[in-house]
């Protein structure tokens, strides 16, 4: 019978005579990214109109079951800012229910193409489709951040991306810099 995947690279890592040195680096690294996935999953967190400390779960419960159940030596887990755009919309309609609820079921899925070995089906996504994907989520991203940035106040926040930039842009005469 085989082991299922589970831990399969922290007992590769074991036997491959991990020692102090290898120890005093994870660490050293393990505090750098940190000092980054923390404050960044709190500004995800508020990104996505939910209190800063669930941000903070994602990272203390996540990060770890990751580097435990992984099955790769070198990752690196925390928050992605590309949900941003996918979670806003389901928070601002189903709060923090319908979040917890998506998330759930997302990390579910996840598991069931984990366990059916989907992830090599990436190689078949072509280059410019993901860096289409990722120069879009990265505007829109920054869209939401003019709000803040430049103090407008709005009336409402529009589900759709041309709405908010149309409501951003009449919003301007307020803006409060300083």
């Amino acid at each position: 019978m085989k082991l299922p995947p589970l831990f399969a690279a922290w007992r590769q890592t074991l036997r491959s005579g991990y020692g102090v040195p290898a120890l005093r680096g994870d660490v050293t690294a393990g505090l750098t990214v940190g000092i980054i996935a923390i404050p960044l999953a709190m500004a995800l967190a508020i990104a996505v109109g939910v209190a800063p400390q669930h941000g903070l779960y994602t990272v203390l419960v996540a990060a770890p079951l990751i580097a435990l159940t992984g099955g790769s030596r070198f990752n690196v887990s925390g928050p992605t800012a590309a949900f941003v755009v996918i979670l806003l919309p389901i928070t601002q309609q189903f709060g923090l229910g319908g979040l917890l609820l998506c998330t759930m079921l997302a990390g579910l899925i996840l598991i069931l193409l984990g366990l059916l070995r989907a992830g090599r089906l990436i190689a078949f996504v072509p280059y410019p489709v993901t860096l289409g994907f990722t120069a879009g989520i990265g505007i829109v991203i920054a869209t939401l951040q003019l709000k803040d940035m430049l103090g407008l106040t709005l009336s409402e926040q529009p589900q759709h991306y041309v709405e908010q930039l149309s409501l951003l842009v009449s919003a301007l005469p307020s803006a409060q810099m300083g």
